[in-house]
C-alpha cells in the first residue's frame, strides 16, 4: 500500500534587491566619477593644444591620449575600468598634455625642480618615465585579474612588471625612430637634454614605477576590483 507524499510547495520567487540610500548613492558616485575624469581630461586637452611650444612634439606626446580616452568611452559598458585605475589614467594624461604642452625639457615646474634642489636638467622627463610604470602596471594587472587566471598568482606582479618595461623599450623604439626621421627637429621630443644614457634612464624609472605602484596599490587595486559589477 502506497502511502501518498505531500504535493511540494511552490518555490517563491526571489525577493529584489533592496536599494538602500548608501547603495544608491555609491552607485550613483561610480556613474558620475568617470564623467567628471573625462570631461577634466577633454579640457587639459583643449588648453594642451593651445598655442604648444611645438606642434608636432604636441602631437607625439598626446597621441596616447587622443587615442585612450575615446578607447575608453567606447569600450566603458563592455570592459568597464575600476574607479582607482581611472583616476590614474586622467592623472597620467595630464601629465602628457602638460609635457605635450610645453616639451618635457622645458615645463616650468620642472624648470623651478631643477633650480631648487640644483639639478643638471629638468626632471619632467624623468618623472613622466615614472608615470608610465606608475599608472600601466594597474591597467596591466587589471587586464589580467579580469581576463586571465592570474588572480592570486605570484606569477601576476612579476609579469605585469615585465610588460611595463616592454612598453617602456617600445616607447624608446618609437623616440629612436622619431630621431631618425625627424633629425634635431625630433630633440624636443626626445628630451634627452645631453644625458647619453637618456633611454637607460627612461627605462629604469617606469620598472621603479611599475614596482612601486604594485607595491603600494595592489590591496587597494584588489578592493576597488571587487566593487565591479559581475558579469
Amino acid at each position: 500500500m502506497s502511502v501518498a507524499r505531500p504535493a511540494p510547495e511552490p518555490r517563491s520567487a526571489p525577493a529584489p534587491a533592496v536599494q538602500t540610500p548608501a547603495l544608491t548613492a555609491r552607485v550613483r558616485g561610480a556613474r558620475r566619477l568617470p564623467l567628471v575624469l573625462c570631461a577634466v581630461v577633454v579640457a587639459g586637452l583643449v588648453l594642451s593644444a593651445w598655442h604648444p611650444k611645438d606642434p608636432t612634439t604636441w602631437l607625439l606626446e598626446t597621441v596616447w591620449v587622443l587615442v585612450g580616452l575615446p578607447l575608453a568611452v567606447l569600450l566603458r559598458k563592455r570592459f568597464p575600468l575600476s574607479d582607482l585605475l581611472c583616476c590614474l589614467l586622467a592623472a597620467h594624461a595630464l601629465v602628457l598634455l602638460v609635457g605635450g604642452h610645453y616639451t618635457y625639457a622645458e615645463v616650468p615646474v620642472g624648470d623651478w625642480v631643477r633650480d631648487v634642489l640644483g639639478l643638471d636638467r629638468n626632471p619632467y622627463d624623468r618623472f613622466g618615465h615614472l608615470m608610465q610604470g606608475f599608472v600601466p602596471a594597474v591597467l596591466v594587472r587589471e587586464m589580467l585579474v579580469r581576463t586571465s587566471p592570474l588572480r592570486g598568482s605570484r606569477w601576476l606582479a612579476p609579469l605585469t612588471v615585465c610588460a611595463c618595461l616592454a612598453f617602456s623599450a617600445v616607447f624608446e623604439l618609437l623616440e629612436w625612430l622619431a630621431a631618425v626621421s625627424g633629425g634635431h627637429a625630433a630633440d624636443a621630443f626626445l628630451a634627452t637634454q645631453g644625458d647619453v644614457w637618456d633611454t637607460q634612464w627612461d627605462m629604469f624609472c617606469a620598472l621603479i614605477g611599475a614596482i612601486v605602484s604594485l607595491t603600494l596599490l595592489s590591496r587597494l587595486h584588489d578592493r576597488h576590483l571587487d566593487r565591479l559589477p559581475k558579469p
